[in-house]
């Protein structure tokens, strides 16, 4: 398959100039970056989006309080310093005093806290309002310090805050309900211009705390193929370009002209089952679905290799031996057995939704699945959709089985919180959970010995996947590819693009 899919892209090459030729954007200034990507942002509002294509815009534009850099660990952002109390459950910040909103006005504390309320209103529907169910309260004795009181130990809470998810806005634009509406931050670019699903005009906020940037802004072209997008970076139209795409990726070294940027990262490719619909609330079955399923096949076929099969902890220090997890080396008679057990030895019929364009994967993943499937009686329906329908659906928990990309996260609590325990605020999603796993979730909470945190973290991860609700694939690469003449960005493991705000162009 692999090797068809190659020639497929080989061919169309020539063809994709033509499309590249007049869809770029027109820079506006010489010394503006030009870049690409296939997929665009959803929305405008941080605190409530998923999609990972409206993430890597809005970090471009908006700053949480800290953040994490290429080796996962915490460093300033709107705040210039921060420190727990003796007992973990008081945590204060120090804002750097140059931090501004693009507006020109100064952040301040009063903005801080406004944010996070506005992150716990469950009216706002926050994407990661789980993460900080602990602040019982929020102190601001000054215009530069802000001081959350715990209603418990949260050893996770500092990771958590290292989100968009958890951005900084103005305590203004909360007030007048246009948080979503436009894009106010303290970041390094300004949004000038949006054009959905057509281009992004960003220029760089001369104002940022985070320091000087080198170019004028950056210049954002939509192209729906990313053949088009590597004919466009051949023939010197776009400086850097967002590959989703592993088989496109693997052309550009042939390119000698281009970089190639490969980063192993957290997020993780998985089958999810929704335990709500039946026979999906049968343990046996949604186990024999998971002992189906040759990942390794799923990775070779959909991904061309690019990325290891994994189990649900994917950072670094939580890591274990996917292999040694429950069904993780495909075994058809036991999944068989499985199905005849729950009554079910003739399989069933059900629906697995995919998004199109996020992965790139997404569609060839449901194929594999549906023909491994297949083998257990299962009749899998592929139903692709557009990526705001689909993610829609997805946070409604309207499907029987999805195929999804979810982000991950350098701490397994402010990963799974939200999925996996009893306040998890994306339990429509999941519709699966019980008395162990939230157990796990609470003491991996409130324990500060790593040793012991990564004990708990690996009762939880084998518990898990025993219990089957999602079917966990592989980890796979964020892929950035640019001009020679593009120095700085600095890849991470969250696959962020914040990189481009210490850019130059030689």
């Amino acid at each position: 398959m692999g090797r068809h899919l190659s020639t497929k892209l080989l061919s169309s090459l020539a063809l994709a100039v033509a499309i590249g030729a007049t869809a770029i954007a027109s820079p506006a200034s010489a010394a503006s970056l030009k870049m690409a990507w296939k997929q665009d942002a959803t929305g405008l509002d941080p605190h409530k989006q998923t999609a990972f294509s409206s993430i890597r815009l809005l970090e471009l534009i908006y700053e949480p309080l800290v953040r994490l850099d290429k080796d996962l660990q915490i460093v300033p952002a709107v705040a210039a310093s921060w420190e727990f109390a003796a007992d973990a459950k008081q945590l204060t910040f120090k804002l750097n005093p140059n931090a501004k909103f693009q507006d020109g006005k100064p952040v301040t504390a009063a903005d801080v806290k406004a944010s996070f309320e506005r992150l716990l209103d469950e009216k706002t529907a926050a994407a990661a309002r789980a993460n900080f169910l602990s602040i019982a309260s929020i102190e601001t004795p000054d215009q530069a310090t802000v001081v959350f009181k715990l209603s418990q130990p949260d050893a996770p809470l500092l990771t958590a805050m290292a989100s968009i998810n958890a951005a900084i806005v103005p305590t203004a634009e909360i007030a007048a309900g246009t948080i979503g509406t436009k894009a106010l931050g303290s970041g390094p670019f300004k949004l000038d211009k949006w054009e959905p699903n057509s281009k992004e005009t960003l220029s760089a906020n001369k104002d940022w705390a985070g320091g000087k940037i080198a170019i004028d802004g950056i210049d954002i072209s939509v192209l729906p193929d990313e053949t088009a997008i590597l004919a466009a970076l051949r023939t010197k139209q776009v400086d850097f370009a967002l590959i989703n795409d592993p088989l496109v990726a693997t052309l550009v070294p042939k390119e000698p002209s281009l970089v190639l940027n490969r980063t192993p990262v957290l997020a993780y490719h998985v089958l999810q089952m929704n335990p709500s619909r039946k026979p999906m609330d049968v343990l046996a079955v949604r186990q024999a679905i998971s002992c189906a399923i040759d990942r390794k096949d799923v990775l070779d076929t959909a991904s061309v290799g690019e990325g290891k099969v994994t189990g649900p902890l994917t950072m670094p220090g939580y890591t274990s031996d996917a292999s040694a997890l429950f069904c993780y080396k495909q075994d058809i008679a036991k999944a068989k057995k499985l199905m005849a057990d729950a009554g079910f030895a003739n399989g069933f019929t059900a629906t697995v939704i995919a998004a199109n364009g996020e992965p790139a994967t997404a569609a060839a993943e449901a194929q594999v699945l549906q023909s491994q499937l297949a083998e257990i009686g299962v009749k899998l329906n592929i139903k692709m959709m557009e990526l705001n329908v689909y993610v829609d659906a997805w946070l409604k928990g309207d499907f029987d089985m999805a195929v999804a990309l979810n982000g991950g996260r350098a701490d397994p609590y402010s990963m799974y919180n939200r999925y996996w325990t009893k306040t998890g605020n994306l339990q429509k999603v999941t519709n699966y959970i019980d008395d162990t796993l939230d157990s796990l979730m609470q003491k991996g909470r409130v324990e500060t010995d790593p040793a012991k945190r990564k004990a708990i973290f690996a009762d939880f991860e084998k518990h898990l996947v025993e219990v089957a609700p999602w079917a966990w694939l592989y980890t796979s690469y964020s892929y950035t590819a640019q001009q020679k003449n593009v120095q700085g960005f600095v890849p991470t493991p969250e696959g962020s693009l914040f990189g481009l705000s210490k850019v130059t162009l030689q």
